[in-house]
């Protein structure tokens, strides 16, 4: 065997190898991001892991927040939730390629898979909420923002920007790797609002010749080496 064929016999037992590694590493990556996952909807208190951005007060606002998987939801309290996506957002789901189905709807916001941040003024009105998931997303671990919802009388007071701020100390402490959303490409004033909150146009969007009516935002964590240890205990 000559030097040349001896050179190239190696080379391609050194790319085996690496291609070979790099499987085991993405192998390996799934299956944490899978355990990240799992760990984070056995959570039994939610609260624990962001409990000083639960509570916002401004100028005009005193708002409290509390977090519960759909399973646990006040009926009265999922049935507002429901109505208050109506009234957002049918006209929108109607002008795009969605269309409105309400039954569709409430199947996608009655998943046991679904979590539950609500926000109340002292007085007990419901004010906001959002709906969101801990999932495998394109392989990765991710809280994926399903609903961010504000009445009519909480907006433009910084309660929506709260709430992410909730979404994104939970995907932080789960190990999540984003906080992902899909947004409405005829909505400009969301799409701006989840810019102006540090969120941008993420990899798995799709080309907008495919799907011209919404794209996926996402924000990365700021991964931290110190996990709650509410993590290890579920």
């Amino acid at each position: 065997m000559g030097v040349s064929t001896k050179k190239k016999s190696q080379a391609s037992a050194n790319k085996s190898k690496e291609k070979r590694q790099a499987r085991k590493l993405e192998q390996r990556r799934i299956a944490d991001g899978m355990a990240h996952v799992t760990s984070a909807n056995k959570l039994k208190d939610m609260a624990t892991l962001c409990k000083e951005l639960l509570v916002y007060r401004s100028r005009e606002l005193e708002v409290d927040m509390y977090i519960q998987r759909v399973t646990d939801l006040d009926k009265n309290v999922l049935d507002w939730a429901i109505d208050l996506t109506e009234r957002n957002m049918k006209r929108l789901y109607e002008t795009c390629a969605w269309g409105w189905n309400r039954e569709r709807k409430i199947e996608e916001m009655t998943d046991d898979a679904a979590w539950y941040l609500i926000a109340k003024d002292q007085k007990d009105n419901l004010l906001a909420f959002s709906h969101f998931r801990f999932d495998m997303d394109f392989g990765d671990p991710v809280l994926y923002c399903y609903e961010v919802q504000v009445e009519a009388g909480g907006r433009r007071r910084g309660l929506g920007q709260q709430l992410l701020r909730v979404l994104e100390r939970l995907a932080l402490a789960t190990r999540m790797r984003f906080v992902r959303l899909t947004a409405l490409t005829h909505n400009p004033a969301a799409t701006a609002f989840f810019k102006a909150c540090g969120y941008s146009l993420d990899e798995t969007s799709p080309p907008k010749e495919e799907a011209s009516h919404y794209e996926i935002l996402s924000k990365a964590t700021e991964m931290e080496e110190d996990i709650p240890e509410e993590l290890d205990d579920a």
